[in-house]
């Protein structure tokens, strides 16, 4: 058995992974060292030090991970979810707050946060759900009970509050039209966030009337081509439009923290005083702004090793977790960042062609999960620093310091590739 795993493992995404992480960890290191505090590379005062022993605990991680067999991921993928919404709901009770998020639960000077193993046990018992052969999405109850449960979970992370990790729950929706979801949901989706974002800019009057006269060209289009109006279309884009062009201020007034706000602000440019704008800039741009010069000024092929005048410098803040993308830009240059673009991609491609080869409708889903999982990782933390989306707290996947993200992100991939080494003798049909 020991040696079947060993041949059916694919060591090409086991690859792809060490590279990000021994680079995640090269990054953590420059962005961290100082010639006044270096003693060892093993120095747990040192965060490049506590990221090399997480790497360990996860290499044990991921012996233990592909030691079990993988009906277990199957079988307790209920009890897993459970387990983490509970984790969740403690936070409110015995959670530790920093930045305004009450996210992580304290053990001394350890922290964990929950919210990462969550993703993890969510996808597992999302997939056992859709997978289940009495399950079918295309069913309206079933949908509805399969987006439930991702959005338990979410509504928890989202009382924090962290956006980030909310969107990432979200994520899984993808899957969901993997698997038969009707595609005109997500269009509908996709109309909400425009119509959102067009009553902020332009106003709700704006927005109305621009939503009318395209349902109203829509329908004049579709009455040429088939000779009839459609009626229930029209009727279901107009609520759509209605409901969130009015829901739109309530929801940026009342739901969103002043620190999202002000995000979005600077976004969308909606401020107009030049002062205003000057002091959001100064207190809630910083980042962004600093990140922005440090990857240009690494240039093509960078500053070299140790040589980046902003990270030493520490202009930038959190720079060893969410924002590890400038250290990249700037000692690497345009040269390391497509060099770790490349790799990401080639690792979601990898786990897209493992995902579809599944003989159980379980893996398959799974696969997705992960990869879905971590494209959006990917995509909104390299989004966020190079200026492309709003600023939002979350990291890149194994490079970000942490042994919280660092872990799940391990245990996401590697109960993947657990269950893909078993596909040949898979027992669900």
């Amino acid at each position: 058995m020991r040696h079947s795993l060993v041949k059916n493992l694919d060591w090409t995404s086991v690859i792809l992974y060490l590279l990000l992480v021994m680079c995640g960890w090269i990054a953590i290191f420059s962005t961290t060292y100082s010639d006044l505090n270096v003693t060892s590379i093993f120095d747990l005062n040192q965060f490049y030090g506590k990221q090399l022993l997480f790497i360990g605990l996860s290499f044990l991680l991921i012996i233990f991970i592909l030691a079990i067999d993988s009906r277990f991921y199957i079988n307790f993928s209920v009890i897993f979810y459970i387990i983490s919404i509970i984790l969740l709901a403690g936070l409110f009770i015995f959670g530790k707050e920093t930045n305004g998020a009450k996210a992580w639960y304290a053990f001394g000077s350890v922290t964990v946060q929950p919210s990462e193993f969550a993703k993890v046990a969510t996808a597992l018992a999302f997939s056992r759900y859709v997978s289940d052969i009495h399950t079918d999405i295309r069913r309206t109850p079933d949908l509805l009970r399969a987006i439930a449960i991702i959005c338990i979970p979410a509504v928890l992370i989202l009382l924090q509050p962290d956006v980030g990790s909310l969107l990432v729950f979200f994520s899984l929706a993808f899957v969901l039209f993997r698997e038969g979801m009707p595609s005109a949901l997500l269009f509908y989706l996709f109309l909400s966030g425009v119509v959102f974002v067009s009553s902020l800019k332009f106003g709700t009057t704006f927005t109305l009337f621009a939503c009318a006269a395209c349902i109203g060209f829509y329908g004049f289009w579709h009455k040429r081509k088939t000779k009839r109006i459609p009626f229930q279309n029209i009727f279901i884009l107009s609520v759509i439009c209605l409901l969130t062009a009015f829901v739109t201020h309530p929801v940026y007034d009342n739901v969103l923290k002043q620190h999202h706000r002000n995000r979005l602000n600077l976004w969308l440019r909606l401020e107009t005083d030049p002062q205003k704008i000057a002091a959001m800039k100064r207190d809630f741009a910083y980042n962004t702004n600093m990140a922005e010069s440090a990857i240009t000024s690494g240039g093509t092929f960078g500053k070299g090793f140790l040589e980046g005048t902003r990270t030493k410098g520490s202009f930038i803040p959190e720079q060893h977790t969410d924002y590890i993308f400038t250290t990249v830009g700037e000692e690497w240059g345009f040269m390391g960042t497509a060099l770790v673009v490349i790799l990401f991609s080639f690792l979601l491609l990898r786990l897209t062609v493992l995902a579809e080869r599944q003989k159980s409708k379980f893996n398959r889903v799974y696969g997705y999960c992960v990869v879905s999982i971590l494209f959006v990782h990917f995509c909104i933390n390299v989004g966020m620093v190079i200026s492309l989306i709003p600023t939002i707290g979350i990291p890149l996947p194994f490079f970000s310091y942490g042994g919280s993200g660092l872990w799940a992100f391990t245990i996401l991939l590697f109960i993947f590739l657990r269950l893909d080494a078993n596909r040949l003798n898979d027992w669900i049909r």
